[in-house]
């Protein structure tokens, strides 16, 4: 076995591989099918245990609407789900429905079905550059220390680490630092949907347009006017709920899971520095206190919850924006505002800029009409330091307001889908995949999923 001497000691090499992706997330998977399909060895290296990132381990279902014309990955992964029976639309508005059972099953499917391979419950520790190439990995797992080898490094951390670690140069925060809000999502059964629709429906509630059928959507945003507000108002007065937990409330239904809901929420509006390992941490016991809050007022308080009960919280922080990459090219506002489009795109985005700010609250910029969009160009993951090396998903090149449109799974997956495929022509070409030029990569037919 090759090995490299790393800290005084010498550690196994694994190699073979064309592209090593970091992080099994959304647009990781996305990424290492994309690459197997066109026909590179991939490893994907995962610090958890699934793929899905995310959409697995917070708990963030369903994928919002989208109304442009997506990659393949993108409708391969809806028809999989279909082929297990789940009920992925609605049958009114474009989410893409899904629990994280089915998702992390189809990802990993469809993924190892183009030959590649997986680390799980490993962690990237560290990274060797010279010369501007990235020469190994250094990862950690009941193995041990171990280097990884290979032509092209993709990363998929969602917080830029592999490109941090790297040097690769990077941005966090809006103008005064604070990060986007940071959700802790749960799920609870023994919900009467029906009656909780029925509910709201009585309050004049016009939020969701789902008002019959098997799906719901709720939510309450406190002094927004929301329907729901005063109840929750009723909540602090009967020493239930505190201020905080009004901060920002929303539920969905999950396919083939009669009576269950996932919530986006409680928001954890104290932490406006994510990129804190000890905030983090105190945030997520500040969370599951709240969640306790939140799932005792419901069940004595909300018509529909009286027989409920908590089934899980979410085994990750839902992390909304914490760092973002400086490349090649920095994607602005002007960008989404125009609807610009490039000849290297690697997405169609359309979702609103959605801020959740821990300072001014939600800040939503100019929606989109249906079939509006702008795109993203590779040359928002590829950078000036490091020439094997893209970096994909929420922390991408980008302004921090349009890192809020960006940072969508539809987006994320079509995203990883085009990355993959320049992995893959890149190798192919003999070019570095800093100076690929990232045409030809978007198709997105005019399909839509469906």
């Amino acid at each position: 076995m090759n090995t490299y001497k790393y800290n005084g000691r010498e550690i196994p090499v694994i190699g073979g591989y064309d592209t090593v992706i970091v992080g099994g997330g959304t647009a990781g998977a996305s990424c290492g099918i994309s690459a197997g399909r066109e026909g590179n060895r991939v490893l994907i290296i995962e610090k958890g245990i699934s793929l899905g990132g995310a959409a697995v381990n917070a708990l963030v279902t369903p994928v919002m609407e989208s109304f442009v014309p997506h990659e393949q990955n993108f409708r391969d992964i809806e028809e999989e789900l279909k082929k297990r029976g789940v009920t992925t639309r609605d049958g009114i508005m474009e989410y893409v429905y899904s629990t994280p059972e089915t998702r992390q099953e189809v990802l990993e499917e469809l993924f190892l079905g183009t030959g590649g391979d997986i680390l799980y419950d490993t962690v990237f520790s560290d990274v060797v550059v010279e010369e501007k190439r990235i020469k190994y990995l250094i990862v950690s797992n009941v193995s041990g220390l171990t280097a990884v080898k290979a032509s092209q490094f993709v990363d998929a951390t969602g917080d830029a680490v592999l490109s941090r670690a790297a040097g690769v140069p990077y941005t966090s925060g809006d103008d005064e630092g604070n990060n986007q809000i940071s959700s802790l999502r749960f799920e609870m059964g023994g919900i009467d949907i029906n009656r909780y629709r029925d509910y709201c429906l009585s309050l004049e509630d016009t939020f969701s347009p789902l008002v019959n059928g098997y799906f719901f959507e709720s939510a309450m945003v406190k002094n927004k006017g929301f329907k729901l507000e005063p109840l929750f108002r009723k909540g602090i007065e009967a020493g239930i709920l505190k201020e905080e937990d009004l901060f920002y409330y929303q539920c969905f239904s999950l396919p083939g899971e009669p009576g269950c809901m996932s919530f986006n929420c409680p928001h954890l509006s104290k932490m406006k520095n994510n990129t804190d390992a000890f905030e983090r941490s105190r945030s997520l016991s500040e969370g599951r206190k709240m969640i306790r809050r939140l799932v005792t007022f419901l069940q004595k308080m909300m018509p529909g919850f009286e027989n409920s009960y908590l089934i899980r919280i979410a085994n990750e922080i839902g992390i909304r924006e914490s760092y973002r990459i400086v490349g090649k090219y920095v994607l602005r506002e002007e960008d989404y505002i125009k609807r610009a489009r490039f000849d290297d795109a690697v997405a169609k985005g359309d979702w609103y800029i959605d801020v959740h700010s821990a300072t001014k609250g939600l800040v939503h910029m100019e929606k989109y009409k249906k079939g509006e969009y702008y795109e993203i160009p590779y040359r928002c993951l590829i950078n000036d330091k490091v020439d094997n090396l893209l970096t994909i998903g929420r922390c991408i090149s980008t302004t921090f307001l349009v890192q809020a449109s960006i940072r969508v799974q539809a987006c994320v997956t079509d995203q990883g889908d085009c990355a993959g495929k320049a992995c893959a022509r890149a190798l192919k070409a003999g070019v570095e995949l800093a100076d690929f030029d990232g045409k030809g990569l978007c198709t997105g037919k005019a399909d839509n999923g469906k």
